[in-house]
């Protein structure tokens, strides 16, 4: 199944894709609230709700409220390569907050206080049962689906210091969908994960070359802190980031990146003016 959260005027819903159209899933507000219901996967199944054309459907980051957005950084050989490092033995680990997500389709300010707005697409891994210190072997049983984002970077902040979080946190810069697509019909290890700038294909890796796999990582997460339904996880990006080109390119308004997962669907968001802060 492909399920995703939707806009319905002033509040949410969750909804499976059938086709061309939504379904709505009645009772649950978005997929966080959908997944923290322990027969999920029936309750979608059945859902006979009112329907929305896919084509005009507006689309909710897929969990409006996660009470975790755990990220990953260098996790793809070529990334960790055109950064001039060397293989990490654990993850590297940062996390992200609930005002940093947006929609899949919505558009994304540009920040006035950093010129060097760079792309990063990622493939999403969706919690969908309490997970702790699970082992990796059992981790995929914890796993409701995955999902697509782009982890747009503020580059000059993020090298301030050692610590990136406050490159990576940036209000409404990081989309998440389009939908969820559920653990049993899709194949991280065979996918292949394109990024768009303005039409141009800036990267194009297969998501099978992920040094710390989705069940790693559930499973080194949960050792930490347990982990509960409608969290995400972030694994982190290939190589074809502006930063590393030479020239370095970055992203400016009047842009539009996409970023698109085999199996799962394509982000696609224009870059527009910041708009001024309020006094």
């Amino acid at each position: 199944m492909k399920l995703a959260t939707l806009r319905t005027g002033t509040t949410t819903t969750a909804a499976r894709l059938d086709g061309n159209a939504f379904t709505e899933i009645d009772g649950y507000a978005d997929l966080g609230a959908l997944l923290a219901d322990e027969n999920w996967q029936q309750i979608a199944a059945d859902a006979s709700g009112p329907q929305h054309p896919a084509a005009s459907a507006e689309l909710e980051t897929i969990v409006v409220d996660p009470s975790k957005i755990l990220c990953v950084g260098l996790n793809y050989r070529s990334h960790i390569q055109e950064m001039g490092r060397e293989l990490p033995g654990y993850p590297t680990v940062f996390a992200k907050f609930t005002d940093t997500l947006t929609g899949p389709h919505d558009a994304i300010e540009a920040v006035a206080e950093d010129t060097q707005l760079d792309w990063e697409g990622e493939l999403v891994v969706v919690v969908g049962k309490r997970a702790h210190k699970v082992d990796e072997e059992d981790a995929g049983r914890y796993i409701a689906g995955y999902s697509v984002a782009n982890d747009i970077s503020m580059r000059e902040w993020q090298f301030r210091t050692k610590e990136w979080l406050q490159g990576k946190i940036w209000a409404r810069s990081t989309p998440v969908g389009p939908v969820m697509v559920t653990a049993d019909e899709f194949d991280p290890g065979a996918a292949t994960l394109r990024t768009r700038v303005n039409g141009e294909t800036m990267q194009e890796h297969s998501t099978g070359d992920l040094l710390f796999s989705p069940e790693h990582l559930v499973s080194y997460f949960s050792t930490i802190l347990p982990l509960h339904p409608g969290d995400i996880i972030l694994t982190g990006t290939p190589g074809g980031v502006g930063r590393a080109r030479n020239p370095q390119v970055f992203l400016t308004s009047g842009d539009v990146v996409e970023v698109e997962i085999d199996g799962i669907g394509a982000l696609t968001n224009a870059m527009v003016d910041p708009v001024p802060a309020r006094a």
